[in-house]
């Protein structure tokens, strides 16, 4: 699919996730991060300026400022506003109950925290973050936003959970080291393709052995037939494996309650300041909107589940 239909797709979605949830007397609006948001700021700069100019528009990162300044429209701050009407962010992959991975851009605790915030978020990407189970289509994994000085503590646990080859996020040639956020923190990116390793004492991980199929993550973690229990993961639409009755290879978290579980067992570790997946125990998407690659938006969550149209765009 060329670049340019990506964008265009991308550019409708956002078009109708804005023209559809901008409130007719807004107070306060949530901007996030990503590629995506670019076109939701340039759709809320076309409308009527009587509609936009009482509006505070709260940032998640340095580049949703940058776009709110540069659209002309008023900027606010997080730690100011309380109550956001909508906001509106991209995501990195989608799951079908509307679980989000997001902090590709390392801006993960704060576009959380703007989540949290407002009444309701609204997803906006294009088709190739729809996913049918989370840690499956993003193979970086999910992206953790950790204390430095904890962060060995923190690969280990990861290792434990069953995540494969966690790993600190480099700057890459823009920077030796480590990516730092802008809270000084590290990121790392824990994939979980094959599922994860629950608490020996939860209600989803028996004292059973091992499968056979499990990961070579779990021996190193110390896990043995007679200490750990089984990955979970998977769905029951997709299929499991035969004889792997956790998840099968390749087939990521899974059902609603494994995204959950996951989500709280991350959240325990000592040293994670916050996680990448956006679920009902924080902020789960109200509604997300799709670029398709034939040009229409799919919509998915509320009452539109699968609902396309297209979308009158102006240049």
């Amino acid at each position: 699919m060329p670049a340019s239909t990506v964008d265009s797709a991308k550019r409708q979605a956002a078009y109708r996730a804005v023209d559809e949830h901008f409130p007719a007397s807004a107070r306060n609006i949530g901007i996030g991060s990503g590629s995506t948001v670019v076109h939701v700021v340039d759709r809320i700069a076309q409308l009527p300026r009587e509609k936009t100019d009482h509006v505070t528009f709260v940032p998640t990162g340095y580049q949703s400022r940058e776009l709110i300044i540069k659209a002309g429209l008023r900027l606010g701050n997080i730690d100011l506003v309380s109550d956001l009407d909508v906001v509106f962010d991209g995501a990195d992959e989608v799951d079908p109950f509307l679980n989000c991975i997001k902090g590709g851009g390392a801006c993960l605790f704060q576009e959380k925290l703007v989540a949290i915030t407002g009444r309701k978020l609204i997803i906006v990407a294009d088709h190739r973050k729809l996913s049918p189970s989370l840690s499956t289509h993003w193979a970086a994994g999910i992206p953790i936003e950790v204390v430095p000085p904890a962060a060995s503590h923190v690969l280990a646990r990861l290792t434990a959970l069953g995540a494969a080859s966690p790993q600190i996020r480099m700057g890459g040639s823009a920077k030796a080291g480590p990516v730092i956020t802008d809270n000084g923190n590290f990121i790392i990116d824990a994939p979980f393709p094959d599922g994860f390793i629950p608490a020996a004492s939860h209600h989803m991980s028996p004292p059973r052995p091992l499968s056979p199929s499990s990961s070579a993550a779990a021996v190193d973690a110390g896990l043995t037939a007679e200490t750990g229990a089984e990955r979970v993961g998977g769905s029951d639409i997709l299929g499991k494996e035969e004889g792997h009755p956790g998840a099968a290879v390749g087939m990521g978290l899974g059902v609603n309650e494994n995204v959950e579980e996951l989500a709280r067992a991350l959240k325990a570790i000592v040293g994670v300041v916050e996680h990448g997946i956006f679920w009902a125990g924080d902020r789960k998407a109200a509604m997300a909107y799709f670029g398709m690659e034939d040009g229409s938006v799919s919509v998915r969550g509320g009452h539109a589940q699968g609902q396309s149209s297209q979308v009158q765009v102006s240049h």
